[in-house]
């Protein structure tokens, strides 16, 4: 039997050890560019039907975030569209994915991708609906356009990005739900909020290192959450062009979309840290909260991370920097690469369907809040 493992594609990251042997297959997983981030991974298999493959990561232990691999099932799948979890085991140190594919050819993920062509395809299809237009704000240090949606005809402006860290994918898939709702015609609460605000929305914050397999970076290994106030065309133009385009169009309302490797659950982070955190930002971050977990249960607010204390928020991250610069509602939301504990799917985990439909939903918290911002 010969086994055949690549990754020379969009999004593709993994470095093949040994695959002689289907049932002791050694892989690592690749470092972003110039950084030590990693944890990101996706592959092909090509000659492997009805094979028992064992495939194990023998640099799983050093990556990011090790605990991201606690209760952690990998997503596989035939078509690249839909995608399944398989048995997956972490212990000393090494990730091993267990699983006979029924098919000669099988992909493995981190997370199920979200591919160049296809961000591609989202604008031009948004860009031709009623009421939207498009703009490039600016280039990536690839020369990749950095795409922003625009829509709406009130005075209040509402930013929405996504996927500054490039391996989160549930982000962008958030983003297509999101999207859907909002240029419904026949949804109400989007026709009302289209009348109080304007939407710009930048649904791949990070292009370079989406299509180059990163986990965390831009082209030359650049956290772009930690570039927000000091950004530079040399060094992270995707940030730089967002802010000066939020410079004619100052947020009233920020919602950053991310995924979190570790913990289960969706929830948000607010700007608690900022010199300037007032009362009134806490009753705006806390009716937002409560209005999403009416919207959508897969929403909660009893798990996130713990408040920065008072005056101590790094304020290089993106959230933090625009609370404290336009003294504004900006959060961060986090959806998990595992699964929602709380509503556990035992074949597809957290998904693209789910992030969809936590994107749809997001209409009802920002209209509970809208007449406030």
């Amino acid at each position: 039997m010969s086994i055949i493992i690549s990754s020379q594609f969009d999004g593709g990251n993994i470095i093949v050890n040994e695959a002689s042997d289907p049932s002791q297959i050694h892989l690592s997983i690749r470092r972003d560019n110039n950084s030590d981030f990693f944890q990101w991974f996706y592959y092909h298999v090509s000659g492997a039907k009805n094979a028992d493959l064992r495939m194990i990561v023998e640099n799983a232990g050093d990556a990011a975030y090790p605990k991201g691999w606690e209760n952690y099932r990998a997503c596989a799948s035939f078509d690249r569209k839909t995608w399944f979890r398989v048995d997956t085991d972490y212990k000393d140190g090494q990730l091993i994915i267990n699983h006979r594919p029924e098919a000669d050819s099988i992909y493995y993920a981190y997370f199920s991708p979200y591919s160049n062509e296809r961000h591609n395809a989202l604008i031009a299809d948004y860009q031709n609906r009623s009421g939207v237009t498009h703009r490039v704000l600016g280039q990536s240090l690839d020369g990749r356009d950095m795409d922003c949606l625009s829509l709406g005809n009130g005075d209040k402006n509402i930013w929405v990005i996504a996927r500054q860290h490039p391996g989160e994918t549930m982000a962008q898939w958030w983003m297509e739900g999101f999207l859907a709702r909002l240029t419904d015609a026949t949804d109400l609460l989007a026709k009302n909020l289209l009348q109080t605000a304007q939407f710009h929305i930048v649904p791949n914050m990070c292009p370079d290192g989406s299509f180059r397999g990163h986990l965390r970076t831009n082209a030359i290994g650049v956290n772009l959450n930690r570039e927000w106030g000091v950004a530079t065309l040399d060094k992270s133009p995707e940030v730089y062009h967002v802010m000066k385009a939020m410079e004619q169009n100052s947020p009233s309302l920020c919602l950053d979309v991310h995924g979190d490797e570790a913990l289960p659950y969706n929830f948000i982070a607010g700007t608690h840290g900022i010199p300037d955190f007032t009362d009134e930002l806490e009753d705006l971050l806390e009716s937002f909260k409560s209005a999403y977990v009416k919207a959508n249960p897969e929403f909660q607010t009893r798990f996130g991370y713990p408040r920065n204390p008072a005056g101590q928020a790094n304020l290089t991250l993106c959230s933090n920097y625009i609370a404290q610069t336009y003294n504004c509602l900006a959060m961060t939301l986090e959806m998990p690469f595992k699964d929602n504990a709380d509503r556990p799917d035992p074949i597809f985990g957290w998904s693209p369907k789910r992030s969809q439909i936590l994107g749809a939903a997001v209409l009802g918290a920002m209209a509970d809040v809208v007449d406030r911002i």
